[in-house]
Parts: C-alpha cells; structure tokens; sequence
C-alpha cells in the first residue's frame, strides 16, 4: 500500500490529538484555578525572597560604609552632665512632707527622725548602710544554704527538713533560692512553709 502524503498525515495526528486534548479538557478546566494560583504563588515567593535577599547585601554593605557612633547624642549619662547643673544640697518639692501641725513650715526629708529619734544623716550614707544590711542579710543566707548542704537538696529532702528551720532561716533560704537559681518549685514551698510558721507563732 503506497504511503499517504507527509502533509495528510500531519492533518490527521493534529486532529486525533484535537480531539483527545478536547475529551481531557473539563478536567483541566476544573484544576486550571488551582494550577495558575499555585504558580502564581510561587513566582511570588520567589519575587519576595529575591527582594529579602537584596535587602541584606544592601544593608551589608551600608553598614560597612557608615561609621557608628560610640556615644549617640540621645544618650545622656548622670556623668556626662555639667555638675553645677543641679543644686543637690537645696531639697526639691519631692523631698518635703506635710506636716499635721498649723504653721506652714515645710519639713525636708533630712528633718524627719528616724526610729532611734536621731536625725538620720545624709542620704549617701542611708543609702550605704541599706547596702551593707542587704550584703550582711545576703551572707547569712550564703552561709546558712551551705552549712545545710542547700544545693545539693533535692525537693523531697528540702521538704523533709523544713520543720527543723525558723522563720528568719526560712526566709534566708528564700532570699538565697531566689538570687541563685529561683527555682518556681523550691521557691513555692519556702514562701507557703514562711506563711505557715507565721500563722502558727
């Protein structure tokens, strides 16, 4: 049988696959959505990523070319202003109480008595003598802790000693857990067995 003429041929393959391309095409149609949203997505995820990516190399070499500012001028430091600025030794409206009395005289915060009925002194050394009653308190509780061997105590045997302790130890012991390790567990039952011996004295 002689061959049909290339060009017929053609024509013919075209057409079968016109026709099975168009019994395919309601299923495409249904997924066409989906397949350009996707793609659609992914080219601008692609788009972002290049811009981020631009972004960082941009701010790379800014940051290489800007010299930063050791002391920037929003920065003021107590050090840094001039000492004359401010009278410390005149009280400021924050430093005076009122007084039940019927004159009008102001009375400084240096002029109220401290409980010994002495005139405290000046508010350095207040402030020094607050430390040194903290770091004594905090040594106490130092020593306390490791004369009870304190870190090495698991919970179980925290609690099976808690009856032996007053309630200025137990608060030491509170005070220590809380600036070493602040344990929510440890720190819970210390607070609940201060109450306790609270209520019971």
């Amino acid at each position: 049988m002689k061959s049909l003429p290339l060009p017929l041929r053609v024509a013919a393959g075209l057409a079968v696959t016109a026709v099975e391309q168009a019994r395919t095409l309601p299923t495409k149609l249904a997924g066409l959505p989906v397949t350009v949203a996707s793609q659609a997505l992914q080219a601008s995820m692609r788009v972002q990523q290049q811009v981020t990516e631009l972004a960082i190399r941009g701010d790379e070499v800014l940051a290489g070319l800007r010299p930063v500012e050791e002391s920037p001028e929003w920065a003021t430091f107590d050090e840094d202003l001039d000492d004359g600025a401010f009278d410390v030794s005149r009280p400021s409206a924050f430093d005076r109480v009122a007084t039940d009395d019927t004159d009008d005289t102001d009375v400084t915060a240096t002029d109220v008595l401290s409980p010994n009925g002495h005139r405290p002194t000046d508010p350095w050394a207040l402030e020094e003598r607050a430390l040194a009653e903290e770091t004594e308190r905090s040594d106490a509780a130092a020593e306390l802790a490791a004369r009870e061997g304190y870190d090495d105590l698991s919970l179980p045997q925290l609690r099976a000693r808690l009856r032996r302790f007053s309630v200025a130890e137990l608060t030491q012991l509170l005070d220590y857990e809380r600036a070493h390790e602040n344990r929510p567990s440890f720190v819970g039952m210390l607070t609940r067995r201060v109450a306790t011996v609270r209520d019971q004295s």
